[in-house]
C-alpha cells in the first residue's frame, strides 16, 4: 500500500479553517409569512441561510436581506442542534443583522479585520448554500473596495466598501463567514454577482460599530450630508504637506442637503472632515453616526489650488 502522502500547505490552510470555523456557522430558516423567496434560497414560505455565533452568549451575525422583515427563526448547527433565535436588529444600509439564540451555542467564532486584507489572499467562506449544510470553499480575494446596490433601503444606495472573492457561493451562503488562512472571519458573505464572484460585507472598524449598536439598540442612526465622492489624487504639494496621495472628489452634491447647505461643491477635493483625513468612502462614512447628526463637522477642501474650512451639519438619514 503506497504511504500516506500529507497534505499541501494550501490544503492544511483550508482544511484547519474548515475544522475551525463549520460548527459555528449555523444553518438558519426565516419564516417569511406572505413573502417569495426568490435570491434567498428559501422553499414553501421561508427563507435559508447562514449565520455566523460570534459572542459566547449567543448572539449571532448574518445579512439583513436574510432575516428581511422576520422577528425570530430556528438555527441549525453541524453537531445537530437546533435552537429558535430572535432578530436583535437589522441594518438594510450595511446588509447585517444580529440574532439571539434562546439556547446553547458553540463557542464563537474570532473577528477579524477586513482592512488588513490584500487582493490575492487566500480566503474560505464557510455557509450553507442551497440548504447543505457545513459547506466550505476556497479561493483569493479578487478585488477591495467594490460597491454593491443594496436589496431593501430604497434606491440609489449602496453598501460600501465590500469584498469581492472568487471562492464559490450560492443560495444560502449569505450570512455565512469569509475567513483569513487564521480562521478569523473578516466578511460576512452577502451576494452571489455573478459565475466565480461572490461579494462580502467587510468586518471593520465601520462593522463592528454597526454590528455594537444593532445589539444594544436595535438599529443604526446614520448621519447624512448629500454628497457623492471618489478618490481623486491630491496635487503633489499637498500630499507632501499631508503625508497621504489621495483625497475624495466631490461627484455631485444632493440639492439642499446638509452639504449643499454648507457650501460644497461639485469638482471640491475633499482633504479632512471632522479633524480626520479622508482618502477612501470608508473614512467618510466611519464619521457618519448617530453622534454626528446635527453637530457642526469641519471640512477642508482644496478648490482652485486653494484651502478652503466649510462647516457642515450632518442630518440624520432616513430610510426611503
Amino acid at each position: 500500500m503506497p504511504e500516506k502522502q500529507p497534505l499541501d500547505s494550501y490544503s492544511q490552510i483550508v482544511t484547519g479553517v474548515a475544522a475551525e470555523l463549520t460548527g459555528k456557522v449555523a444553518s438558519l430558516r426565516v419564516p417569511q409569512p406572505g413573502r417569495g423567496n426568490a435570491g434567498r434560497g428559501g422553499r414553501g414560505g421561508e427563507s435559508l441561510g447562514s449565520g455566523v455565533v460570534f459572542t459566547g452568549d449567543g448572539f449571532l451575525l448574518t445579512n439583513a436581506h436574510v432575516v428581511g422583515g422576520a422577528t425570530s427563526g430556528t438555527a441549525a448547527f453541524a453537531d445537530g442542534s437546533t435552537t429558535p433565535f430572535r432578530v436583535v436588529g437589522a441594518d438594510p444600509l450595511s446588509d447585517l443583522a444580529v440574532l439571539r439564540a434562546s439556547g446553547a451555542t458553540p463557542p464563537p467564532a474570532v473577528l477579524g479585520e477586513a482592512d488588513e486584507l490584500v487582493v490575492g489572499q487566500l480566503v474560505v467562506a464557510v455557509g450553507n448554500p442551497l440548504g447543505l449544510a457545513g459547506s466550505v470553499t476556497a479561493g483569493v480575494v479578487s478585488a477591495l473596495g467594490r460597491s454593491l446596490p443594496t436589496r431593501s433601503a430604497g434606491a440609489g444606495r449602496l453598501i460600501e466598501d465590500v469584498i469581492q472573492t472568487d471562492a464559490a457561493l450560492n443560495p444560502g451562503n449569505s450570512g455565512g463567514a469569509l475567513a483569513d488562512s487564521h480562521s478569523r472571519v473578516v466578511g460576512i458573505n452577502t451576494a452571489v454577482a455573478g459565475v466565480g464572484l461572490g461579494l462580502a460585507v467587510p468586518v471593520n472598524a465601520t462593522t463592528r460599530g454597526i454590528i455594537s449598536a444593532l445589539m444594544q439598540h436595535g438599529k443604526v442612526r446614520r448621519a447624512y450630508l448629500g454628497l457623492v465622492s471618489v478618490p481623486a489624487p491630491l496635487p503633489a504639494m499637498l500630499a507632501e504637506r499631508v503625508g497621504r496621495s489621495t483625497g475624495l472628489r466631490v461627484a455631485e452634491v444632493v440639492a439642499g442637503g446638509p452639504a449643499d447647505r454648507a457650501g460644497l461643491r461639485g469638482g471640491d477635493l475633499l482633504v479632512s472632515a471632522g479633524g480626520h483625513p479622508v482618502s477612501a468612502a470608508q473614512d467618510l462614512q466611519r464619521l457618519m453616526f448617530a453622534e454626528a447628526i446635527g453637530r457642526p463637522m469641519a471640512i477642508t477642501v482644496m478648490r482652485n489650488g486653494a484651502l478652503v474650512d466649510v462647516i457642515a451639519e450632518p442630518s440624520e438619514l432616513v430610510s426611503a
